[in-house]
């Protein structure tokens, strides 16, 4: 009794270690099992193990050139399959014409049935019959087994011994990978038939229970042959599908990932910038009401000012519309994109500041594509903000743009801080924290093919903005262009 139990506890834990090599193996052939003393022991010596399993093989350089023209050949295969077709029927027919031109039948045979000996044209027509078929046999195996088959049967009953007989299994063979399961068992009980009937009623010498035996096989054999490179397709074609899943899957998430983010990121916008900037139109709004009721000179600069948190609230949920990824809506919901005709407004919210800015245009503006005009737009509002940041109201501004020949220049030049300010401001560059608006100036002039001076004057004192674009260029992305700051 204790032995039986032990018996059936070895075979049990057999049992479990197959079921767990089966199921490595369907996970894809990870790596063998080593014995732990094994590894022990080679960590011990400090030698390093050797890998086992599929995965060593697979580093084979033999092995690797073996696969790569594999491959290749496949893809080749798909891109002309007429090719492969043609060059497999050449090459049965040059193997098997020798024979067709010694007669078929060997001459031992043909001198002592001279007389039964089958005619020229019969061979070459049997010939043909048997050879011209295959070049079809991708496109209609059954019906190319079918017509071999019959070849095959009046050859045997011509007594022509042609080795080109052989055929009927090259179509079997594949029957049994392009076809269904169902018509290949049907297939292999006629080419099994077929040999039965060859060798009882047309093949009447030696042994025939030993010839039967001897092309059955080989019908199994052809079959079999065929089964197995089919699976091995089957399980190829799987696996890619798989991997393109996976790759699939792998991007999704990847975009789902990004996606989740931007809603973080417009989430904390929100509710951060978002609620000072409402409540900083809110408190404008009211102390413009107030001074307007105490009849207070500051009450048009407040109404100005609440103008201009409701118009950086505005932005702000077109870019939150954006990261959001629903920005087509957000652009139809809200007003255009600014363009040369608002830089009126612009400039006479920064003079409303303090800041003294002259504005002079030629050429026809107005023609100009909407990118390009948002381009100046933003152009000229970063320049006069960095002059209000770093020179201070007490300084003087100068816009110009000028469209002419192709190309637009925009020139925003300033006289600097006065000579008696409490300190010298802080020049703009593009590397620290307030440096960020140049470098989206020099962004966007190289999506327009233009240059950008950005610097001291070098006959006057204060800064110079001067940049020149090629109206003829259309940026490569218009509508990631429009998104920019």
């Amino acid at each position: 009794m204790h032995r039986d139990r032990n018996l059936r506890a070895t075979i049990a834990a057999r049992g479990r270690d197959v079921r767990a090599r089966g199921r490595d193996l369907r996970a894809g052939f990870p790596a063998r099992r080593r014995d732990p003393r094994v590894e022990a022991a080679a960590r011990d010596r400090g030698t390093p193990l050797p890998a086992l399993g599929p995965e060593a093989a697979l580093g084979h350089p033999v092995l690797n050139l073996m696969l790569q023209g594999s491959s290749l050949l496949r893809e080749y295969d798909r891109r002309h399959p007429w090719l492969l077709d043609t060059t497999v029927v050449l090459l049965f027919a040059g193997v098997c014409l020798p024979n067709l031109l010694s007669g078929g039948t060997s001459a031992a045979v043909a001198a002592a049935d001279a007389d039964g000996a089958p005619s020229t044209a019969t061979l070459y027509v049997l010939f043909a019959a048997l050879v011209l078929p295959l070049w079809w046999r991708r496109r209609a195996p059954a019906t190319v087994l079918l017509v071999t088959i019959a070849a095959f049967l009046v050859q045997s009953a011509t007594d022509a011994g042609l080795v080109a007989s052989f055929s009927p299994l090259i179509a079997l063979h594949n029957v049994a990978r392009h076809s269904s399961p169902r018509v290949l068992a049907w297939a292999t009980a006629v080419a099994a038939a077929a040999n039965v009937v060859d060798v009882f009623a047309l093949e009447t010498t030696g042994n025939q229970f030993l010839v039967l035996f001897f092309l059955l096989g080989l019908v199994t054999a052809a079959a079999a042959t065929g089964l197995t490179l089919r699976t091995r397709r089957m399980y190829l074609t799987a696996l890619e599908d798989r991997a393109r899943r996976l790759e699939v899957e792998r991007d999704q998430r990847a975009r789902l990932t990004a996606a989740a983010e931007r809603t973080r990121i417009a989430r904390e916008m929100h509710d951060i910038v978002g609620h000072n900037l409402s409540v900083m139109v809110t408190l404008a709004d009211g102390a413009s009401t107030l001074a307007a009721r105490n009849n207070e000179s500051s009450t048009p600069v407040l109404r100005m000012v609440g103008d201009t948190g409701r118009q950086a609230l505005g932005e702000l949920r077109r870019v939150l519309g954006v990261l959001r990824g629903d920005d087509d809506a957000a652009d139809r919901r809200l007003r255009p994109q600014p363009g040369i005709g608002d830089l009126d407004m612009l400039l006479a919210r920064v003079r409303a500041a303090g800041l003294a800015v002259t504005y002079r245009t030629t050429g026809e503006l107005a023609t100009l594509g909407e990118g390009l005009q948002l381009t100046v737009y933003r152009i000229v509002q970063e320049a006069l903000t960095n002059t209000l940041k770093h020179a201070g109201t007490a300084t003087a501004s100068q816009v110009t743009v000028t469209a002419d020949a192709g190309t637009v220049r925009i020139r925003v030049t300033d006289t600097g801080p006065p000579p008696n300010a409490a300190g010298p401001p802080a020049p703009p560059t593009g590397d620290d924290e307030h440096g960020h608006g140049l470098v989206g100036i020099r962004q966007r002039v190289a999506l327009y093919g233009g240059t950008v001076t950005i610097g001291p004057g070098a006959d006057q004192p204060g800064w110079t903005v001067d940049v020149q674009l090629d109206a003829t260029v259309d940026p490569t992305d218009q509508k990631a262009e429009s998104h920019l700051p």
